[in-house]
This record gives structure tokens, C-alpha cells and sequence, in this order.
């Protein structure tokens, strides 16, 4: 059987082909899934999709009508995949439900750390050769707040590494994690934590609750000198009302590495292109805005767990065993 991956990066590729090697043939494309490119799954029984694949009720039509009967998605997130139309095509929709929490974690500190020790405008400077240090000052993280939405155990990682910089912590979310009130947490609502916080880092899953969960009056409970860093979902910020609160001069930094229209841009070299997104566009001319390109995850460790587990989907799926990856089960 020819499985077809679609959105597959060049690093992840080799991995990959290794990973199913012995199990399944599996053919790479480095195209997205869509509405464009869906018809090329045609006699396929297995499709493996990127978090920004476009699964929405007319590609899943399409990849049923040519033979698809599996869905096997290489991330945690899935608020890409309408599953209510993959059960009612009878497709079995699987996903990774858990990978290195580390990578995010990590990067999501790069991120704050990048924008407070304003390293790429330092980076950039002495490329030209100019050593001056007007406008680099930074401060110190400990001793300062760290607030995270999101205490799961990305945020639990999270929140560890802010323990080691002698940090206090805030947490919010649905449910207290006890390895992160060991470490001196305190659970408050979010708009104390959001006023109380020198660093706020997003750690949630987008869901209809929590979309622009960071929205205008939010953004404005924030302290004027705060970092907010988001590495989760983009929706959970609405982007606009960032850019207008970072117009009025707000905000010590702000480090994305995920954006809410990020799909068709996103893991795409549009570098000779006219970018018609005004908001993108806009933002990452803030020199206190630091955008990356969805990479939070993009370790060997995680890329090898993301691809393991998504070859036992593909063996779960094939032997009629259904584990905790599966969203929508085998009809």
C-alpha cells in the first residue's frame, strides 16, 4: 500500500521514509493539502497531512470520492480537520497526540529571551559592523512574573525553565497541574495574571472557547512593558487588536512563532512575492515584534516522535486497533 504525505519539509522527508521503511511504501509531496491539490490523492487509502493542511468539508469530499478512507495528521493540533464530515464519510481521522514538550517549551523561551535581549537588532547591527549598544538594554527575568495560559505539559515545561530563572509564577487554565504548583505556582483568573505579568506565554489548544482568547480588552490588561509570546495556535490572539495596542508604543517584545492566517504563507517561500496580508504585513515591521515561521516543534527529537507515532496510526488503522491519536475511529 502507497500512503501519500503531503506537506512534507525537506529535513522531515528523510525521516519519514525511513520511519515507514519495512511497513508501507510512502510517496513525499512538499505541496499542501487542498482544495487544489486533493485530487492528487486519488487511489490513495491513506493521506499523512501538516498542521496546515486544509481538511475542511470539500477536501475531505474529495479525498473520499478518490478512495481515502484514513487520515493520518502529523501534529497535535487538529482545528484544521472537520470531523464531523470525516465521520459522516466514514474516514478514520488519527493525530499525535503527544511529542517532546521540550521543543515548544524551549523555543518559546528563545522567543522571550530574543525579544528582551533584543538579539536580532544586535545580530543585524553588527553584520554592519556597528557595536553601539543604545537601544539594546534588556532586563532581568528573575526575580519578574511569568504568567502561562496553558499549564499542560508544554506549559509545565515551560514554567520549569522560568523556575530556573528564579521567576515567580502565575498559572490559568481548566484544571491545576500539581508538578507546576510544586514549582510555587499560583492559579488566578486570567486578567490578574495577565495584569500581573512581566512575561505571559500561550500554551492552550485553539477551540471555539479559547479563540482570540488574547483579545482587545485582554491585550489591555497587560502591562504596558510586558512580553507576550505565543508558540501554540495563532487564533488565540486576535492579531489586529495586537497591532493596534503595538501602534500606541506598547509592550517590551512580542515573540510569534505562530499567526492566525498563517495557512498559505506559512512553511512557503513567498520571499519574491507581494505579501497582500496588511496585519502580517504590518506586524513584523515592530522593531519589538519578532516572527517566526511555526517551528516551535521542529526538533529531531519531536519530528522523530511525530513520525513514529504516526507510523503506529498507520498500524493501529490497518489492524483495526484504535488508541488515544484516534479522533474519528474506523466505521
Amino acid at each position: 500500500m502507497e500512503i501519500l504525505a503531503f506537506g512534507v519539509q525537506a529535513d522531515e522527508r528523510p525521516l519519514i521514509e525511513r520511519a515507514f521503511h519495512g511497513h508501507d511504501e510512502i510517496r513525499c509531496l512538499d505541496v499542501f493539502l487542498n482544495e487544489d491539490t486533493a485530487p492528487i490523492a486519488a487511489g490513495h487509502e491513506i493521506v499523512s497531512t501538516s498542521v496546515n493542511a486544509d481538511l475542511g468539508a470539500a477536501v475531505l469530499e474529495i479525498l473520499a470520492a478518490g478512495g481515502t478512507r484514513m487520515v493520518a495528521q502529523r501534529s497535535t493540533g487538529f482545528n484544521n480537520i472537520d470531523l464531523d464530515t470525516a465521520e459522516r464519510l466514514g474516514m478514520t481521522v488519527a493525530r499525535v497526540s503527544y511529542y517532546s514538550p521540550y521543543s515548544v517549551a524551549e523555543f518559546a523561551w528563545a522567543l522571550a529571551m530574543a525579544v528582551n535581549r533584543r538579539i536580532v537588532r544586535a545580530s543585524t547591527r553588527t553584520r554592519d559592523f556597528d557595536f553601539r549598544l543604545h537601544g539594546l538594554m534588556g532586563r532581568d527575568m528573575h526575580g519578574r512574573t511569568a504568567g502561562v495560559l496553558g499549564t499542560g505539559k508544554i506549559g509545565e515545561a515551560f514554567a520549569r525553565i522560568a523556575h530556573g530563572f528564579g521567576m515567580r509564577l502565575l498559572g490559568w487554565d481548566v484544571a491545576e497541574n500539581p508538578a507546576c504548583m510544586e514549582l510555587g505556582m499560583r492559579y488566578v483568573p486570567k486578567d490578574e495574571l495577565l495584569a500581573r505579568s512581566d512575561l505571559v506565554s500561550l500554551h492552550l489548544p485553539l477551540m471555539p472557547a479559547t479563540q482570540h482568547l488574547i483579545d482587545a480588552p485582554a491585550l489591555k490588561a497587560m502591562r504596558d512593558d510586558a512580553i507576550l509570546v505565543n508558540s501554540s495556535r495563532g487564533g488565540l490572539i486576535d492579531t489586529a487588536a495586537l497591532v493596534t495596542e503595538l501602534r500606541a508604543g506598547r509592550f517590551t517584545g512580542v515573540g510569534l512563532d505562530v499567526y492566525e492566517a498563517e495557512a498559505g504563507l506559512f512553511f512557503l517561500d513567498k520571499s519574491l512575492e507581494a505579501i497582500a496580508d496588511d496585519t502580517l504585513a504590518r506586524l513584523v515591521t515592530f522593531p519589538n515584534v519578532l516572527v517566526t515561521s511555526h517551528q516551535a516543534y521542529y526538533t529531531e527529537d519531536a519530528v522523530g516522535q511525530i513520525v513514529d507515532t504516526t507510523v503506529k496510526n498507520v498500524l493501529d488503522y490497518r489492524e483495526g486497533r484504535r488508541s488515544e491519536n484516534v479522533l474519528v475511529p474506523r466505521s
